[in-house]
């Protein structure tokens, strides 16, 4: 290549400094520099502040000749180039040049966009939580093909060989805080996404949810699947149980998909509907299917286990359901949960 460059300069300046350029990238590439060393080495190149930006991945990146980080609002751009991926853009590079553009700014940008690609393609985007909620809802949709689905998830940060969790989340605290306590060492992504919150991750802790979150946990099967059963877990959350795992329900699942009209209509459901209008019924009917225990009930109202006894024995009184025969606890467990579901936000 050197050879070649220096033959080439006999015959056009400008032909020389390209191919300089062309040059000066392949050594940055072959050295696996980041997007900000790529940013520091186009602005002193070109001897004026440089940008990177990926769609979906934070602020972008702004260097000036000297090496820092450009901190005077951005004017308009000299010159812009798109940074082009599997066929898709997935951001832009530009230079902040004042007056017009130099002669060799559009090669410089062209072998920039050319190299941001590379990284993001190798290492994946800025290390940030939230994303692009259009590359989120490509990963979980059921009808993306597996090569879209496989673009947006390389695009996101994630491995090829890395199994991905989705977890469905209403919260009242920041996504992209809930997202950074959860897998703090670890890929994860965020994106709000109709009514729900969406959380991508390679692991997930129940344990590291933080309190008034409720979650419903997917597994690591496929993307699209792992949506629906988040979910469908996070459907199941109380405020006793505010992290469900897809794999704990269960046959506990189907009601999830039992006719609303029908579970409705059930009787046991309407009795648990009639019982709702009491908070102390029902917060002690919880409580006790949740433990199946008298005393471990007892312990989780505060009461002593006589004034929890007395309590739901009105209970099943009004219900119509012996609670202290097991068949009679399932059957009070599936109606407060059928009735749950017919009343979840």
């Amino acid at each position: 290549m050197e050879a070649l460059a220096a033959r080439l300069s006999h015959l056009d300046t400008q032909v020389e400094g390209a191919i300089r350029v062309v040059m000066f990238y392949d050594t940055l590439m072959r050295r696996r520099v980041d997007l900000p060393a790529l940013a520091r080495a186009s602005a002193g190149l070109a001897e004026c502040v440089a940008g990177i930006r990926l769609h979906g991945t934070g602020p972008a990146i702004r260097v000036s000749p000297d090496g820092r980080q450009a901190s005077a609002p951005p004017p308009p751009p000299s010159s812009t180039a798109p940074i082009i991926l599997d066929e898709e853009e997935i951001g832009t590079v530009w230079l902040e040049r004042p007056g017009p553009p130099g002669p060799l700014d559009e090669a410089l940008l062209d072998r920039l966009a050319i190299a941001v690609a590379a990284v993001a393609e190798r290492y994946g985007p800025a290390r940030t939580t939230m994303a692009d909620p259009a590359l989120v809802e490509l990963v979980i949709s059921s009808d993306s093909d597996e090569a879209a689905r496989a673009r947006a998830l390389r695009l996101l940060g994630f491995a090829a060989d890395l199994p991905v969790h989705v977890v469905a989340v209403r919260s009242q605290l920041p996504l992209d805080q809930v997202g950074g306590l959860l897998c703090p060492a670890r890929p994860v992504k965020a994106a709000p996404l109709a009514d729900v919150g969406v959380i991508l991750a390679t692991t997930v802790d129940p344990a590291r949810f933080p309190a008034g979150v409720r979650a419903g946990i997917g597994t690591a099967e496929s993307p699209d699947r792992s949506w629906r059963q988040a979910r469908t877990a996070l459907r199941f959350t109380t405020p006793r149980q505010p992290v469900v795992h897809y794999d704990c329900l269960g046959a506990l699942g189907l009601l999830a998909q039992a006719p609303q009209d029908a579970a409705r209509d059930n009787a046991d459901v309407a009795a648990i509907a009639g019982l709702a209008g009491n908070p102390e019924d029902l917060e002690t009917l919880d409580a006790y299917c949740a433990t199946g225990s008298l005393r471990r009930s007892a312990d989780l109202l505060h009461l002593h286990h006589s004034s929890v006894a007395r309590r739901l024995e009105q209970i099943g009184k009004t219900l119509g359901i012996d609670l202290t025969e097991p068949a009679g606890l399932i059957r009070a467990r599936l109606a407060l949960t059928a009735w749950r579901l017919l009343n979840e936000p």
